[in-house]
Parts: structure tokens; sequence; C-alpha cells
């Protein structure tokens, strides 16, 4: 039920050129009081999404730094991931909940899980709400327990909520990627805001030329002389696959040598794939310059590089996102994005940095049709945005904020980033929204319930002061954090 997970070695000295020395100078300082510290893992799957590609990246570098990190995932009976989607679209608000039997196998599986953990650890780490309970379970033994929430849970189906609620009381932090993320009475004391990271060296995100990229989208069958339009990312109706073909629909009727290109990721842990995945064909069944394509056929992370890399542009229309890092991916590579106003997507794109944001498919279209009418507007939006990634959405940072929750959790003294642009903890100065830290000048500031807050970004301080009250748990839960940690 527990899988170890071979992640074989890597050189943190690897990212000096596209990081800079300092940047991994900076990480080995910040590893040097974690030397020989135990970090585990847990998540539900190892291929097939977000979270896996973060950690097959990340678990061997924290080795490197000195860390003796693992990676566990779980193994179950199929049903047992039918109901975890279900609890996943729970906390996003799927008004449909869980059946009494499907909390059952929930509870069961949870408990064959939590019998098979047998190492001890120093932190552990658990991502979503598929191995939630386990140190429930499992019980906490030595470790510090810390949940790493993905996803968007701040509306929650409450009867999915009040089930799950309790499991966290046990843990001794929550980490979100956005403050409005944060669901109604965590039991958490301490709750983090850490956005999450793309790897500039891994086979989906690697340099290669145009000649290489047109020439695997060739030999797949994609027409590279034509406009091409690519949405990346599983087959789930919260990233709107239909909504994004009726967009294609709309810029097709005034450009019509368009295509649209759907590349998805089929998850063991994500059994809804499959329903959608035959919804989209049904849909597309009538054009044959609409195609699909899965890991499951052969694309991977080399053609998916380039078709991010090849496209004109780049949509990721989600309706409820948890980051959206297909955004900083396709920016990464000189792409424009155009995205649903959803989940993190707007701090990887603000004011126009790396594309446009929309709320519709026919907002959609315009907003496609005026990058493929101007081409240097395009080429201006995607430059900025690879700007952006490098100092915000590396790897590197990602496991700069992650050493310097470990260093605070396990009571030793925390360094300053000095190099990094780093994600605050309990008790430093930090944006609500992204929780990048924000001491020094420059800053945005603005009052609410009688508290002075700062914000790194103009977007930032726009998102905070359309819904306050959204952001204000996390800052309660940080204030409470901080106590707990002085």
């Amino acid at each position: 039920m527990l899988q170890n997970v071979d992640v074989g070695r890597r050189r943190l000295d690897a990212y000096r050129r596209c990081a800079g020395d300092a940047v991994v100078d900076e990480l080995h300082r910040l590893a040097a009081p974690l030397d020989g510290v135990r970090v585990l893992h847990v998540n539900a799957t190892s291929y097939g999404g977000g979270v896996a590609e973060i950690l097959r990246s990340e678990v061997p570098l924290l080795r490197d730094l000195g860390v003796v990190a693992d990676w566990k995932t779980i193994t179950a009976e199929q049903g047992f991931f039918e109901v975890t989607k279900a609890l996943h679209n729970g906390l996003q608000g799927d008004p449909r909940g869980l059946t009494d039997e499907q909390w059952q196998v929930y509870d069961a599986a949870s408990e064959q899980v939590a019998a098979q953990l047998e190492e001890s650890y120093d932190i552990v780490i658990v991502h979503d709400p598929q191995p939630l309970a386990l140190p429930h379970r499992h019980g906490r033994g030595g470790a510090k327990w810390v949940w790493r929430c993905h996803i968007d849970s701040s509306q929650p189906n409450p009867h999915v909520w009040d089930r799950l609620r309790p499991l966290l009381s046990v843990y001794d932090a929550a980490v979100f990627t956005l403050g409005a993320f944060v669901p109604p009475g965590i039991p958490v004391n301490r709750v983090e805001i850490i956005p999450p990271a793309i790897d500039p060296l891994s086979p989906k995100n690697m340099p290669i030329d145009e000649a290489f990229a047109a020439g695997v989208l060739d030999w797949i069958g994609v027409d590279t002389a034509r406009p091409l339009l690519v949405q990346v990312s599983r087959f789930d109706p919260w990233k709107d696959p239909l909504g994004v073909i009726d967009a294609y629909r709309t810029v097709k009727r005034q450009v019509p040598g368009v295509q649209l290109a759907l590349v998805g990721s089929m998850a063991l842990d994500d059994p809804e794939g499959w329903r959608v995945y035959r919804q989209i064909t049904s849909a597309a069944a009538d054009d044959p310059d609409i195609s699909l394509f899965t890991n499951l056929t052969g694309v991977g992370n080399i053609e998916v590089n380039a078709f991010q890399r090849h496209a004109d542009v780049v949509i990721q229309k989600s309706l409820r996102e948890g980051f959206g890092l297909v955004v900083s991916e396709a920016t990464w590579k000189g792409t424009p994005v155009v995205a649903g106003r959803a989940g993190g997507i707007p701090l990887q794109l603000p004011d126009g940095v790396g594309g446009l944001l929309v709320d519709t498919p026919d907002e959609c279209a315009d907003a496609v049709l005026g990058l493929l009418a101007d081409p240097g507007k395009a080429r201006r939006f995607a430059a900025a945005g690879r700007e952006l990634v490098r100092e915000r959405f590396l790897l590197p940072r990602l496991i700069g904020d992650e050493l310097r929750l470990i260093t605070s959790l396990l009571g030793h003294t925390l360094a300053a980033p000095r190099a990094l642009a780093a994600a605050g903890t309990a008790g430093e100065a930090r944006d609500p929204v992204c929780g990048m830290r924000v001491d020094g000048a420059g800053v945005h500031r603005t009052e609410y319930r009688g508290q002075e807050f700062r914000f790194c970004s103009a977007s930032c301080a726009r998102q905070f002061a359309a819904d306050p009250d959204l952001f204000w748990r996390a800052v309660a839960r940080a204030a409470r954090g901080a106590s707990a940690t002085a």
C-alpha cells in the first residue's frame, strides 16, 4: 500500500546556469543545519500530475543537500481513487459529496496505508487529501507533520470538509499555494503559503531548439506550418476542455487554418479523466483539426515541451485551479498564454505579463485572436513572463522555501534569505495573497481590520482588495503560528 519511489541521483550545481551561483550557494547555506534530517513525502501517484513532477525533481536535490529524503506513494484498489477523486472535487466545492460506503472505503484504505509506514522520520509532508488520514491512523510518533494542499479548498463542500477537518488536528502545519485557499475553521495553528515551481532542467522544460520541437510534432501528426493552439492539462472538467473547444471554433471562423491540440496526462489517481476524455472525443468528432494526445499513446514530457515551445498560443482555461504550473512552463519557453482567472494563474500572469486572463470562451477567443494578429505583442508578453518565472517560479526557490519551513518546524534558528525570492514563514512579513516575503521598500500597502498589509505587486494588492475576508483566514492562522514558534 505504500510504495517507495526511486528517483536516482541529481546535482544541485547543475542549476547554477539557470538560477545563478548566488541562489545555489544560498541553498547549501540553508540546508547546512538539516544535514542528516529524515524527511518523507507521501502522495497518491508517481506520475501523471504536478505533485509527482515536483517530487521527482525535488527529492533527489534534497538528498544532494544532505537531507535524507524519501518519497512514497499510495497503492490501492481503483475504488479508493474513485473516492479520493470525489474528495478532491469536494474540497474544491463540488456539491455531490461522498456516500457512507465511499467513506468506509477511504477509512479502510487509510488504515491499511498507515499500518505499512514503519520507518521513523523527523518531518512527514503529506500531499493533498488522498493520504490525509495517515498521522491520525498511524500516530504522530516523533515526527512533525505537514499537510501540503495543492488545490483550491477555499469553499469546500461542507459535508466533505466536516469529515476531513478533524483529521487535520494532529498536524503541525498546513501549506497552501495561495492565501485564499485556506478552508474555513482549519484546526491547524500554523498555516504557510508556498507557491509551487517548475524544474527548468526536467525533460518537460529543458532547452530544445525549434527545429527539434517541430520535428517531434511532425512525427506525431501535427502540421507545424499552420497556427497551433495548445492546452496541456489533465482531462478534468475544472480545466474546461469543452470551453476551450468553443473558443477554438470562434477563432477558426477568422483563422481557418488554426489547429487545436489538447494534451492530457492520464494519472492513476484520476479515474474521472477517462469520462472527460470521452466527452472531448465526442465534442471534437466532426473536426479533424482538433487532436487529443495522452501519455498513454506515447506523448510524454519531451512531446509536451515541443508542444508548449512551438505553439502560437498556449491556453489554460481553468474554472478552478490549484496553481496551474503549465502557465509558467509555457512562458518559460517564450510562448504567450491565455488563461482562466482562477487559482494561482493570476500570480503568473500579473498585469499582462506572460499573457492574458479571461473568464469566458468568447473572451478566450478574442484574446487568442489578438495575440495571433500581433506576434510582436505576443513575444513581449512571453519575454516578460519568462523573467517572472526566473525570479519566482523555478525549483530552487521552492526548495529554499521548504528548507526554511523544515528548519523552523525543528526549532533551529531560521536564516533570512539573501539571493532567493522567498516565501515568508511564521513571524515574517509576507504578502497575504502569494506568501512572498515583503520586508523592504517599494512594496504596496493597505489596511484592513486595523492591520497593515504589504504586497509584492499591484496585482496581489488588487486580489486582496477584491475579497479581503478570503485571505484573512491565512493571516489569522499565520499570527497563531508565529506565537507558537516564538
